[in-house]
């Protein structure tokens, strides 16, 4: 049977992780119950290294988080020892407990930066799209003394019912589940559509079914419970309140998943510590439509002297 693309492309994504020095780690949480793999700076860095301040990056829905990082972590992890985990149910992180939210990732999460990052290092947080769900809570649930800054980008924290409408109209579907977990090649090509301001204007059928089959099939009905567990929008449940950290808003002006005007509501709910940059001619992943422009934001946010190029 030939070699599909996907696992072609997955190889090489983990060689650009690799290539940045990173390497992989499964981390026991919860006594076990809990399993968070991640991509990581190596255990024991050099002198050298030991100063560079930690970067967690989280991913978005849909693929694993080689998929989604391999642009950032080549230029990020020259200035940053990186922690890229797999969030639960994504990329081989698991865990027994039947909670579903978005605080719990965030506590996976937290857990995480406990058993990985040396103690009284603070970390800086990106999340983006659902990831920016997670970075929002990591950072409410460590605090200031621990997370120095965040970066929300793509990341809708406003979301409500009428929002969940609108994408199913535009992406013509019945749930949001069906829009983000596609079953045919014609639900991914319309993810696709959603997703970048310019997807590839012809990808054959059977490149579709490789990538459903590959990224699309494992835990299916975890990230399904996944979607509907989301608080956003649940009063009851979530209120988006200022953070006390820096923050940085990041929105491709172009995503159809969270369309731009959300990111303007987003800053202002946000308050005083935040601001928003927008990336022109790009969509829902701006990580990957302008790697150079995104990388920059991050740089010139995140560290103290500003870097004008890579």
């Amino acid at each position: 049977m030939p070699l599909g693309i996907a696992p072609l492309l997955d190889a090489y994504f983990r060689r650009r992780f690799a290539a940045a020095g990173l390497v992989q780690e499964t981390v026991p949480l919860d006594g076990g119950a809990t399993t968070v793999h991640c991509w990581r700076f190596p255990p024991g860095a050099a002198a050298s290294e030991e100063d560079l301040p930690v970067l967690v990056l989280l991913h978005g829905f849909g693929p694993p988080a080689t998929w989604q990082w391999f642009r950032q972590v080549g230029a990020l992890s020259r200035r940053f020892r990186l922690v890229v985990p797999n969030l639960l149910f994504f990329g081989g992180s698991r865990t027994s407990d039947k909670e579903r939210s978005e605080a719990r990732q965030a506590e996976a999460v937290a857990g995480l930066i406990r058993a990985v990052v040396p103690a009284g290092a603070r970390v800086s947080v990106v999340g983006t799209s659902y990831g920016g769900f997670v970075a929002y809570h990591v950072a409410r649930l460590l605090g200031a003394d621990a997370v120095d800054r965040v970066v929300i980008a793509s990341s809708d924290l406003l979301k409500g019912d009428a929002d969940d409408r609108a994408l199913l109209r535009r992406g013509g579907a019945d749930r949001v589940e069906d829009v983000m977990l596609p079953r045919t090649p014609e639900k991914m090509r319309r993810l696709m559509e959603l997703a970048y301001h310019r997807p590839r204007r012809f990808a054959p059928g059977f490149v579709l079914r490789d990538l459903i089959q590959y990224l699309y099939t494992d835990n299916i009905e975890e990230k399904k419970e996944l979607i509907q567990a989301i608080t956003l929008g649940d009063k009851d449940k979530f209120q988006l309140t200022p953070l006390p950290q820096q923050v940085l808003v990041l929105w491709g002006e172009n995503d159809q998943i969270f369309p731009i005007e959300k990111a303007f509501q987003v800053t202002r709910q946000l308050g005083a510590t935040a601001r928003l940059e927008i990336l022109k001619n790009t969509g829902h992943m701006p990580q990957e439509e302008d790697a150079k422009r995104f990388n920059e934001a991050l740089l010139n946010f995140l560290l103290p002297a500003p870097i004008s190029s890579l």
